[in-house]
């Protein structure tokens, strides 16, 4: 078996950058079957949205790799395939009034890996000296940012109506 040794901060950005872009196709997997899981309109409405967002970002991650003069290639998530499999595990036991909880309490999960995942490019971006990539990350972060703050929201009127 033939690993990649990440040798220098630049393999190790290139690397993660990879893995976001694993990442980000596996949230947009990911929001098709919340999507579908869900009832709540408003949920829906959160899901598809936060769809488009993400395709995006993916646009944008190919820039950064464009910026920084390397092919766009993925590499392994197991991260958001362990989220993903989580939630499908938690709606396959859950009764159908639970569904729309379950969907939002996944979506912010990956949410929060997200944004772990986009803070910590960023700072290695900022410190390679990147700051084309460094910008074009900082846009996909704010907006993880934000669909984390609607969906905590979500999940708050869904936990207070139920």
């Amino acid at each position: 078996m033939n690993q990649q040794v990440l040798s220098t901060p630049e393999d190790l950005f290139r690397y993660q950058l990879r893995s976001v872009l694993t990442m980000e196709h596996h949230s947009l997997e990911a929001l098709g079957d919340l999507h579908e899981a869900a009832s709540d309109s408003k949920v829906k409405k959160l899901f598809s949205h936060h769809a488009d967002e993400t395709r995006e970002q993916i646009d944008k991650i190919g820039k950064v790799f464009a910026a920084i003069g390397v092919h766009e290639s993925s590499a392994p998530s197991p991260a958001t395939t362990g989220i993903k499999d989580q939630a499908a595990s938690l709606l396959g036991k859950a009764e159908p009034k639970l569904q729309n909880q379950i969907a939002v309490m996944s979506a912010l999960g990956n949410e929060h890996f997200e944004i772990a995942s986009y803070d910590g490019l960023i700072l290695s971006a900022t410190a390679l000296g990147l700051s084309d990539a460094s910008s074009l990350l900082q846009e996909n972060l704010d907006q993880e940012v934000h669909t984390s703050k609607e969906l905590r929201d979500v999940l708050k009127d869904l936990l207070s109506s139920s």
